[in-house]
């Protein structure tokens, strides 16, 4: 039996909700229990994961996706007894090791981060602090630990900066062209003196860009269905062409589950999409869905970034060689988001400040005048991580396929979730 910690660094609203995605309450209760659908034999030496930025958006995705396999289950992970929650600080070596220690972590999952590009442009220092000195508080407070046997760092295709031609293999030079992208290959140097000099048993993941339900709207796709669902224009970067690649969520936990059980220590592996997409594609596609025809009023351009690459490809086929595969197409990822947005619209509480338009750009005039950073200012500031732990018991080991993939799995028999508050800080342990 394998335990897991979810360690979580965003809690995105003023709700007194330090389990967005797991509560067992109101419109939590109603939600489904979105994983994705690999299945594995557990593997002798993992017993307890720990997963920090588990509350956040692919963070939560590969908790559920460890913790329940049973189809049709509505409830949250609150009720899993191989869940638990830890509420921390990833840049407090005193946090860290209490989560390590208590949980008895051997395996690590690292996501916890801070990722909006625009808001790095703004306020830098925090993507330094976080992304960088808690990448480096981990792996210290790691070294100290002495216990782990598997380290994954999750990172981004972004740190290749622009690919212009060709689609970027794992042997690509890092050139990385934002604050952002910088502080995740910054975390990723770390990371490599770290497997250098003390041995550490890590792999790194490079993903494209991931969408679907549970992503908070300060990103584009969710913040475009909620525009829309306000009847609100949307606004794109520049011209729009820049392109991207977008990869469904539970395809992504499935990359993880796969590299989990597959992959090799010291490897770096791509996570890619087939679907390359210009930015202003997402608009287009979200204007028929809502049955919106007239572009002209419901797409306006702002103030590009300061840069912005034109294009991010990589070369997945390494880790296709392991048997993962892309199993959701982006205009189903797409149809599937926008049903939850649309259902589940309270999820996250008020939103509004989020949904700040960037400024409007009309000829060469622009209206309003505005900081980038501003849309944001409601997750600048978080700097908690939350921890928790997952079980993987042998003959319950089992994702059971469904159509389309993105649908709601339940609990794992004989497994309960013990919680618990103290002050601001709360933990949620994953007993066997």
């Amino acid at each position: 039996m394998a335990d897991s910690a979810v360690w979580d660094q965003s809690i995105h609203t003023g709700l007194d909700s330090r389990f967005l995605r797991f509560r067992d309450e109101g419109i939590w209760h109603s939600a489904p229990l979105l994983t994705g659908q690999t299945c594995f034999e557990p593997l002798p030496d993992v017993r307890n994961i720990l997963v920090t930025g588990g509350e956040g958006f692919i963070g939560s995705w590969l908790v559920r996706h460890l913790t329940v396999n049973s189809v049709n289950n509505a409830r949250m992970l609150e009720s899993k007894a191989n869940f638990d929650f830890f509420h921390g600080d990833v840049t407090q070596p005193s946090d860290v090791l209490r989560c390590l220690k208590k949980h008895s972590i051997d395996t690590v999952f690292h996501l916890a981060a801070h990722t909006h590009v625009d808001l790095s442009f703004g306020n830098s220092y925090n993507f330094t602090k976080n992304n960088v000195l808690g990448t480096h508080v981990l792996l210290e407070s790691i070294k100290e630990y002495g216990k782990i046997k598997r380290f994954y760092h999750i990172s981004t295709d972004e740190v290749y900066g622009e690919a212009l031609a060709a689609d970027l293999a794992e042997s690509s030079t890092l050139d990385p062209s934002n604050p952002y992208s910088a502080s995740k290959a910054a975390a990723e140097m770390i990371v490599k003196g770290y497997v250098e000099s003390h041995k550490l048993p890590a792999v790194v993941i490079r993903l494209n860009n991931v969408m679907g339900p549970h992503q908070y709207p300060e990103k584009v796709i969710p913040k475009f269905i909620n525009l829309l669902r306000r009847q609100m224009p949307l606004l794109l970067h520049g011209d729009g062409q820049h392109t991207r690649r977008y990869l469904y969520a539970g395809d992504a936990a499935e990359a993880f589950d796969t590299i989990l059980h597959k992959g090799e220590n010291g490897q770096i592996y791509n996570v890619d999409s087939r679907d390359e997409i210009s930015n202003i594609g997402p608009a287009e596609k979200l204007l028929d869905l809502f049955g919106l025809t007239d572009k002209s009023i419901w797409i306006q351009h702002t103030h590009d970034r300061k840069f912005n690459d034109r294009r991010y490809a990589v070369d997945g086929s390494k880790l296709r060689q392991l048997g993962w595969e892309q199993r959701t197409k982006f205009e189903d990822a797409l149809a599937t988001t926008v049903d939850w947005y649309l259902k589940f619209e309270n999820w996250f509480g008020d939103i509004e400040g989020v949904l700040t338009a960037h400024p409007v750009v009309k000829g060469d005039h622009v209206e309003p005048e505005s900081d980038l950073a501003s849309a944001g200012n409601l997750c600048n500031d978080v700097e908690a991580i939350v921890g928790a732990t997952i079980n993987e018991i042998a003959h319950t080991q089992e994702h059971t396929a469904v159509p389309n993939g993105p649908h709601a799995n339940g609990a794992k028999p004989g497994v309960k979730v013990h919680t618990g508050a103290k002050k601001q800080k709360a933990d949620v342990v994953i007993d066997t």
